[in-house]
C-alpha cells in the first residue's frame, strides 16, 4: 500500500508525457496537424506536475524511479496506442527498471 499511491502518479505522469511527445511526434514524423502541439502541451504540463506530487526530499531521487515506470507505461503505450506488442527483451528489461525504481522508492534511508 506504501508504493501504490506513488504508482499510480508515475503512471499517469508517464502516460501525460507519452501523450505529449506522441502529439510532436505525429506532427513531425507522420504529417499531421501542428495543433497537435496544443494538447500535447498541456499533456507535458500534466507531466511536470504529477511528477510534483511524489513524496521525495529530491527531484532527482523522484525523476530517477519515474524513470523505471516511464520505460514501462512506453511499452504499455506502444501496445495499447500503437497495437504492437512488445518482445520478451523488452518486457524483461522493463521488469528490470521496476525493480531498480523499487529499489530507489523503497529503499531505507537515513534522515
Amino acid at each position: 500500500m506504501l508504493f501504490l499511491k506513488p504508482l499510480i502518479i508515475y503512471l499517469a505522469a508517464g502516460f501525460a508525457e507519452i501523450a505529449g511527445c506522441f502529439a510532436v511526434w505525429l506532427w513531425l514524423k507522420e504529417g499531421r496537424s501542428v495543433w497537435l502541439l496544443v494538447p500535447g502541451l498541456l499533456s507535458l504540463i500534466l507531466f511536470a506536475t504529477l511528477l510534483t506530487r511524489i513524496d521525495s526530499d529530491s527531484a532527482g531521487r523522484a525523476y530517477a524511479a519515474y524513470g523505471g515506470v516511464y520505460i514501462t507505461a512506453s511499452l504499455l503505450w506502444m501496445r495499447l496506442v500503437e497495437g504492437r506488442s512488445p518482445d520478451r527483451w523488452e518486457i524483461l528489461g522493463a521488469l528490470i527498471c521496476l525493480g531498480g525504481a523499487l529499489m530507489i522508492l523503497l529503499a531505507p534511508r537515513s534522515a
